[in-house]
């Protein structure tokens, strides 16, 4: 049986988000985050058609003048952020299939008793059901059976404490048909509630090349941590481009985990969350120079990051028709 997780930089059909309604968590800033939410939803809307998840659809009347390439399906959640419990597309012998993997907000932090129902509710065909914890956010694929993950999320007691490292690796490889997974041991930002997933550290670009954070600034929190896994990446056989951290970022007195790593890929375009920063520019100059062949456009991220998570967070790709 022939399995392939593939690369966010394939041909997609859709992506997938929710839209902030009456979830607790954003209540301080739901005027703020909704209007992000519409940025991104019309960016994406360019490209590809969005697949909105709302509590009620005649909440969206509001926003929308037109809902050309948006579909709304509605569903209460928990939470918004659907990279981490939506269904996670692969290729098993060239049929797009969907697993289901459980889902307990990293580690029972958060009540999760309605996004871990989502997919049963939602995804009627091509579904694979898969008793075992991981979260989207936490894996980043080059399309060609590498993987590159968080020792510190995928082997934390509070999602499959019952595996060993070795058990978790090994069923990772047979799921998505690996050949290598790249584990770092090292990185992770403040106050990022997921447990350091990768997403917030390090992304492939394209099949040989990989960006991560780096710190450049000596006395900040992040550094040490930063360079122990930029040598870690330095072990492997890609080519690597670093991206700055942004300049601390705080709400409520809380320092929150801004990252450019959490882009996200479309059809012919790239989006880069940006955060009122000196190195917005730099990062998106960067990034430009590394991947030609799409647009790269900017959302404001700096509301978001107010819930710990930013626009990769914030969705999935999915290469199954809806």
């Amino acid at each position: 049986m022939n399995i392939r997780l593939p690369a966010e930089w394939e041909q997609q059909k859709s992506i997938m988000l929710v839209f902030p309604t009456n979830q607790k968590d954003w209540q301080h800033s739901i005027k703020e985050v909704q209007e992000t939410y519409v940025a991104f939803i019309n960016a994406i809307r360019e490209f590809q058609k969005c697949v909105v998840i709302c509590s009620d659809k005649k909440i969206l009347d509001a926003f929308f003048d037109s809902f050309e390439n948006i579909e709304v399906f509605e569903y209460q959640t928990n939470d918004t952020w659907m990279r981490d419990f939506g269904a996670i597309d692969f290729l098993q012998n060239n049929q797009i299939k969907s697993y289901n993997f459980k889902f307990n907000a990293w580690g029972d932090k958060f009540d999760a008793s309605l996004d871990d129902k989502f997919n049963s509710v939602f995804f009627k065909e091509n579904i694979v059901d898969i008793d075992f914890i991981l979260e989207g956010g936490s894996i980043d694929s080059n399309g060609e059976g590498v993987l590159l993950t968080t020792s510190t999320c995928i082997h934390n007691e509070n999602r499959n404490h019952t595996y060993t490292k070795k058990q978790i690796l090994k069923k990772l490889k047979k799921l998505f048909g690996l050949k290598e997974v790249i584990l770092l041991e090292h990185g992770g930002l403040i106050g990022d509630d997921t447990d350091s997933h990768v997403d917030t550290l390090a992304r492939f670009i394209n099949k040989d090349t990989i960006v991560y954070a780096k710190c450049y600034d000596v006395n900040d929190i992040h550094f040490e941590e930063l360079n122990k896994m930029e040598q870690e990446l330095q072990k492997t056989n890609f080519h690597l481009v670093p991206l700055p951290l942004p300049n601390a970022k705080y709400f409520e007195k809380q320092r929150l985990p801004a990252t450019y790593l959490n882009f996200v890929f479309l059809n012919g375009a790239l989006i880069v969350p940006t955060y009122n920063d000196v190195n917005d520019e730099i990062t998106i100059k960067i990034l430009k120079n590394h991947i030609k062949n799409r647009k790269v456009i900017t959302i404001d991220a700096t509301i978001l990051i107010r819930e710990h998570g930013s626009l990769h967070c914030s969705c999935i790709n999915k290469m199954l028709p809806l």
